[in-house]
């Protein structure tokens, strides 16, 4: 009996700068201040960085971001209607100890279709932050 192992190269320091690169010109170009956080496949933080004009808060809620699609291997924008009442993870924010934030902007991000980590982006519109997110992983691809 064989068995056949399928290995991703693990996200580097040098994607993770490209991934917030990419993040903070889509936003940029929107005219819009961000935070960008980076996490590897274990939710180490690779990469951080906080536009001086962002609000504070926006350094927290991309972390946090990242940190939920990674968890959950989904985008964030995908999983707001689960966690309102009557979803189906609806006891899932306060029933963990974690960080987890469900509104849109956290995107996972894969290779070789594996979960290699999540970038998480913070200070714009929700909708705004998911589609920077996105324009990141898509110029990493």
């Amino acid at each position: 009996m064989s068995t056949t192992t399928t290995t991703a190269t693990p996200l580097t320091i040098q994607d993770a700068e490209a991934l917030v690169t990419a993040a903070r010109r889509a936003a940029e170009a929107a005219g819009v201040t961000v935070s960008v956080t980076v996490l590897d496949a274990g939710g180490h933080l690779l990469a951080f960085r906080r536009d001086d004009r962002a609000v504070l808060i926006s350094g927290e809620t991309s972390t946090r971001k990242a940190y939920t699609a990674l968890q959950l291997d989904a985008p964030t924008a995908d999983l707001v209607d689960v966690v309102q009442p009557g979803g189906l993870f609806h006891t899932l924010p306060t029933a963990l100890d974690r960080p987890l934030l469900f509104i849109a902007g956290g995107v996972p991000v894969h290779r070789g279709g594996r979960l290699i980590g999540a970038i998480g982006v913070g200070g714009g519109a929700p909708e705004q932050d998911h589609a920077f997110a996105t324009a990141a992983v898509e110029a990493l691809a």
